[in-house]
């Protein structure tokens, strides 16, 4: 018996586990206050799809602090990339720079398409 309750903790750990993967809000949000969405993606990636209205601000360009220093600090901002680990990576950056508003990860276009509202377009 106690081989079943090992598998059946398994179970349970495995689907908490799978569950807590995605990091990123997908719920739709009220975009009223928020300033700009910020796609981090590169130039490629942009032009292969994004979401109509946003802007584009690449994480690995030589001059992406630059742009997110020129931004408003206390403004409120949604973030996405391909899977919502770059965005990640530039709201950590925000954060250290000294954002003050939110800071949302939106994840993959798709999701972040979702949460806005916003359609994907090239």
């Amino acid at each position: 018996m106690s081989n079943f309750y090992k598998i059946l903790a398994a179970a349970v750990l495995s689907v908490l586990a799978v569950g807590s993967l995605s990091a990123c809000a997908t719920a739709p949000m009220d975009m009223s206050s928020v300033a700009a969405v910020i796609d981090v993606r590169t130039a490629d990636e942009w032009n292969s799809g994004h979401l109509d209205g946003a802007i584009n601000i690449d994480i690995q360009s030589a001059d992406f602090a630059t742009k997110i220093d020129a931004l408003d600090h206390a403004a409120n901002y949604v973030i996405y990339c391909h899977s919502g680990n770059r965005a990640g990576q530039a709201i950590d950056y925000m954060k250290g720079a000294g954002f003050t508003g939110s800071l949302e990860n939106a994840g993959g276009v798709a999701d972040a398409s979702g949460m806005t509202g916003m359609k994907v377009v090239q």
